[in-house]
């Protein structure tokens, strides 16, 4: 197995014209590659490194082999699968349902969770992409959170410096989330 520098790397789903927004978040509890192991020659989601890190990486054909082999590697990938869809149902419904600060509130609160870190390194345009919304929103919705004492931004790195109200803040998503987090962990 190779190690490579991530931490922290996102799935999007990318439209013809360019335009993109973030379907699901993968940190410490999952991998890469999924589709791959259920027969896919390629997905239709771009992964994109979000945090730097460290991360290992296996060709396909050896996870394929370990997958039809080992019954244990085989239900924990198929626990990630699972929790991964879920991921991707609940970040669908947070993007329809819920304001700007409460969605940009969840992913730093979720990058940084996965990140181990309180501190991310993120522009406005890297989360205006995963957002989907126009940089002047993550400007905005920033600001109201920078103002109301729950981070701390400078050009680059945001730093949550009130977790608790933070979290408070953010939508239902990230509980949710947090949850399914803890679940894939093996925390609960």
């Amino acid at each position: 197995m190779a190690s490579f520098h991530v931490e922290n790397f996102g799935c999007r789903a990318a439209q013809a014209d360019g335009a993109a927004i973030e379907t699901g978040m993968i940190g410490i509890e999952g991998m890469g590659g999924v589709p791959a192991l259920f027969g896919a020659e390629r997905s239709s989601q771009q992964a994109i490194v979000q945090i730097p890190g460290k991360a290992l990486r296996m060709t396909a054909a050896l996870c394929q082999a370990a997958f039809g082999q080992r019954a244990d590697f085989r239900n924990k990938v198929l626990r990630f699968a699972n929790g991964l869809m879920d991921l991707t149902a609940q970040t669908a419904a947070c993007n329809r349902l819920h304001s700007l600060e409460q969605r940009c509130a969840r992913w730093l609160l979720m990058a940084c969770e996965r990140g181990g870190s309180d501190t991310v390194p993120m522009t406005h345009e890297f989360l205006s992409t995963m957002l989907g919304v126009r940089r002047a929103g993550v400007t905005t919705a920033a600001g109201e959170l920078q103002r109301s004492g729950l981070i701390r931004y400078r050009r680059g790195e945001v730093t949550i410096i009130n977790r608790e109200s933070l979290t408070d803040f953010a939508c239902e998503c990230y509980r949710a989330d947090h949850d399914r987090l803890a679940r894939l962990a093996g925390n609960r």
